[in-house]
């Protein structure tokens, strides 16, 4: 049996995925309440500076892997205009239909697919973009994944990965308190289910740091990779280049 991490468990990597959606499944219905809680509102700002960076112009291919509930798929969109196309997907069905929901609320219908990002339903070469915000570190095979990424890309193509990082070393004691204290006491108030998002917590600190998941890009099919850090470290974005 080959295990992988869940949290801080150990599981038979066959299975996180199972694992990963039954968090999802739960935490969908309050999940953009819960993100303006936890992050005091900074998600949007964090997206926002990753659509900045994409600089997308009109009539580009764009696909949104792990995009949830749609924050990045509608600015995107916009971007893009009719004559452009963002495709939607997300592994976890439950997160992916509160997104099209979402989307179809705003007056915006994308195509949206519940795929697996280490087995990417697309041509090679075919986005200008790709993007993947807050769902790489519950993937089970990360290097997988990027290679998948940059597979469909174009030569140049870009892909954004935001996600949670390594704190910048003054703010390590706060963020673990707030981290391991506030967030699970906020999911059981707010959502009912602290187990999920003490799972977040944990998830955070498993994951590779700025330069670990620099390396692990630069291994996967891109060229030239760089980062941004955000609020001391607590996000950073990775800007890499497909070769």
């Amino acid at each position: 049996m080959t295990t992988t991490h869940f949290g801080f468990q150990s599981v038979d990597e066959t299975e996180k995925a199972r694992h990963v959606r039954s968090v999802f499944d739960s935490v969908a219905p309050k999940y953009d309440l819960m993100n303006d809680l936890m992050s005091m509102g900074l998600h949007r700002a964090w997206k926002a500076y990753t659509v900045m960076v994409a600089n997308l112009r009109e009539g580009q291919q764009v696909l949104d892997i792990a995009g949830g509930t749609g924050d990045l798929a509608l600015a995107f969109a916009k971007k893009v205009g009719a004559t452009g196309r963002v495709v939607h997907t997300d592994i976890n069905e439950a997160m992916l239909r509160t997104g099209r929901d979402r989307l179809l609320d705003a007056g915006v219908a994308l195509p949206t697919l519940v795929c697996d990002a280490e087995k990417l339903p697309f041509p090679d070469g075919h986005f200008d973009l790709v993007s993947v915000a807050f769902g790489l570190r519950n993937m089970t095979h990360k290097d997988a994944a990027l290679a998948e990424m940059s597979r469909v890309l174009k030569p140049g193509g870009k892909l954004l990965v935001l996600e949670f990082s390594k704190v910048a070393k003054p703010l390590e004691k706060a963020y673990d308190w707030y981290s391991f204290n506030v967030l699970p006491q906020l999911g059981k108030l707010v959502a009912g289910d602290d187990a999920s998002y003490r799972y977040l917590a944990e998830s955070i600190r498993m994951h590779p740091g700025q330069e670990e998941l620099k390396a692990l890009m630069k291994k996967n099919g891109f060229g030239h990779v760089d980062y941004h850090n955000l609020t001391g470290g607590v996000v950073a974005l990775h800007v890499g280049i497909r070769c």
